[in-house]
């Protein structure tokens, strides 16, 4: 089994779960990074548990906060990274598309300039490596705007054209770029956010669900597990050839050419 060495933001999320425990079992060696450390030490002691002959790290990463410039040659111990997995924090639903400025300055540091200084700091590792693939997971906004995700509409946009852009400039390097837009993902919060929706509408759970993924053609959410296997795809020898481009895992949601 080929070996990958790939670091995972957002790694003790209900996604970021499933993604590591899914890589590691396809031989990816992982680099954990997460803002909460116990969290992020027990994911790692998890995996060693079970893969006691894998090298599993961890770096404690905030995007939202001011931090020093850390060593990721320290925490990577010179071997380098041909995988990175970007997960920009999720921005809250609002109709409010003009914000204040402060809100806007928020929400630009913590889900694009955050994630994206990390970028930089991987930049030399992963271009040591010689082929590397990173790939940006963003939401289904960045392909269609949805009035209650005001903000997220430009944020996820912005995604897409740096991803781009990032693509172009680093191919020569050997860098694949690519996006994956998420529809809904049946995370554990979410279920229970769906519960509750059901509750207060008087309904049982199977008839909230089936109202909630009825402009889905395919009429399910995707699990964890599903973005896992695309993650692991974009990660693999399937994007050798694929480089700025987003992917939907949004069950046919988008109606768009």
């Amino acid at each position: 089994m080929k070996l990958h060495r790939t670091l995972v933001t957002g790694a003790t999320g209900g996604i970021g779960l499933s993604l590591c425990h899914y890589l590691a079992s396809k031989g990816h060696e992982l680099v954990l990074s997460a803002r909460n450390v116990k969290k992020l030490n027990d994911l790692k002691d998890s995996l060693v548990a079970i893969y006691p002959d894998r090298s599993f790290s961890t770096l404690p990463f905030d995007f939202g906060t001011p931090r020093e410039v850390i060593s990721i040659n320290s925490i990577l111990e010179g071997r380098p990274l041909n995988g990175m997995v970007v997960m920009p924090p999720q921005v809250a639903p609002t109709e409010d598309c003009l914000p204040q400025s402060d809100v806007w300055q928020n929400i630009f540091n913590e889900s694009f300039m955050g994630p994206l200084e990390l970028l930089k700091l991987c930049l030399p590792s992963l271009i040591e490596s010689g082929k590397s693939k990173v790939v940006m997971i963003s939401g289904i906004s960045s392909a269609q705007v949805l009035s209650h995700y005001a903000t997220s509409n430009v944020l996820r946009a912005m995604w897409l054209a740096q991803s781009k852009t990032l693509s172009v400039v680093h191919g020569p390097q050997g860098i694949h770029i690519n996006t994956l837009s998420l529809g809904g993902v049946m995370t554990e919060k979410y279920n229970e956010k769906l519960k509750t929706k059901a509750k207060m509408s008087q309904r049982t759970f199977e008839d909230q669900m089936a109202l909630e993924v009825s402009n889905i053609p395919l009429r399910k959410y995707a699990s964890p597990d599903d973005v896992a296997k695309a993650v692991e795809g974009l990660l693999g020898d399937f994007s050798d050839h694929f480089t700025g481009m987003n992917f939907l895992c949004d069950g046919g949601f988008t109606r768009a050419y």
